[in-house]
């Protein structure tokens, strides 16, 4: 039995070896992948599908410069969304509720687009900072904050993915212990409780879509602004 609420959050080990590398792996192992013949199976056409949307709505508003980041972020998003659904069965780890691997997946990528505004177009880059038409006094203060803005990106996309998926985990661990205990005591309110757990794991999902998709788009935008 769980001591603390939290501790479906600590990352499991077998024989001292971390199980988050099993679960990073895993969703390559889950994809299947292209083949030679002429007629794909309904997974790789779903597949397809689904890729070739995705890249069209993302990178339509992008140059060509910015075009060449289509398969990092679309493998990205597959990467986020099958790990945010993979941590929705039982007995399983959700490495995105940690802080630490959001941030190492954020950062990088921020890094990279700011550097690469930094080498093709700096004066664009650094007019960012500061708004056309500032007046004089408040050009310091300004471009202080902008800066605090810029850095803070990567930190706020983690803590936006670390914080909607364990506060969604939380919730339906909570309830479903509730059902536990209602179930023997009161088997109507267990019910509708039952119910209730129902419902959310659905919206659980679909957070955990819409969320991976979020984390994707906000890079976009960044590199956007750099490209």
């Amino acid at each position: 039995m769980m001591l603390n609420l939290f501790d479906q959050f600590m990352s499991p080990t077998l024989l001292g070896v971390p199980l988050v590398l099993l679960a990073l792996s895993l969703p390559w192992i889950l994809y299947p992948q292209p083949c030679k013949r002429w007629l794909n199976s309904r997974t790789l056409t779903m597949q397809n599908w689904f890729i070739t949307n995705f890249i069209k709505q993302i990178f339509m508003p992008l140059n060509l410069e910015g075009h060449k980041w289509a398969m990092l972020l679309t493998s990205l998003l597959l990467f986020l969304i099958t790990l945010n659904l993979l941590g929705l069965l039982p007995y399983t780890f959700t490495p995105t509720t940690q802080l630490s691997l959001n941030m190492a997946l954020a950062t990088p990528i921020w890094l990279a687009t700011v550097i690469l505004g930094m080498r093709k177009q700096p004066t664009l880059s650094l007019g960012h900072l500061l708004p056309e038409g500032t007046p004089t006094l408040l050009i310091p203060i300004l471009i202080i904050i902008e800066t605090i803005s810029l850095f803070i990106r990567p930190l706020a996309l983690g803590v936006r993915l670390t914080a909607n998926l364990t506060a969604g985990h939380l919730l339906i661990q909570l309830i479903a212990l509730g059902t536990y205990f209602l179930l023997p005591l009161m088997p109507a309110v267990a019910l509708l409780t039952s119910m209730l757990l129902f419902l959310l794991t659905l919206l659980e999902v679909a957070v955990a879509m819409i969320q991976a998709y979020v984390f994707t788009l906000l890079l976009s935008l960044y590199l956007q602004e750099n490209v």
